[in-house]
């Protein structure tokens, strides 16, 4: 048995290579291997997203606070709130973040294969986040 305390790790700004807008990462766990799981809390500011990305094992979302916006590509943007778990399949080609004016904050469960748990892609246009192509 391993507990990790609160603390031990720090919270991470959301690289701008990666994400529009203001987001904070905390980093929750990265089981050892063999297991390939792991696990953050991420907070979005309003308007805050990801990029376009995949992730080969898929991933699993379970929003904890405010309202946000998801969209898998060629999909409609969806709202998501606390209590809502979205999943997105092994290379499905998606992102996430806050509403235009609510924060949110979810957690983000993936695997690894072959040591990587994400490809990135091209930032989330405004048009695409507020809905449109």
């Amino acid at each position: 048995m391993e507990i990790q305390r609160v603390g031990k790790r720090p919270s991470e700004k959301g690289s701008a290579d990666w994400f529009t807008g203001a987001v904070r990462l905390d980093r929750l766990f990265d089981a050892p291997e063999p297991a390939r799981v792991a696990g953050a809390s991420v907070t979005f500011e309003p308007g805050a997203r990801t990029a376009w990305h995949t992730h080969p094992l898929g991933q699993t979302l379970i929003v904890t606070a405010g309202c946000g916006r998801a969209q898998r590509w060629g999909g409609p943007v969806e709202e998501i709130r606390p209590g809502d778990v979205v999943w997105f399949s092994p290379g499905e080609k998606h992102w996430h973040g806050a509403a235009a004016t609510t924060a949110m904050t979810h957690l983000a469960i993936q695997e690894k294969l072959d040591g990587k748990m994400v490809e990135w892609m091209e930032p989330v246009s405004d048009a695409q986040y507020e809905g449109g192509a």
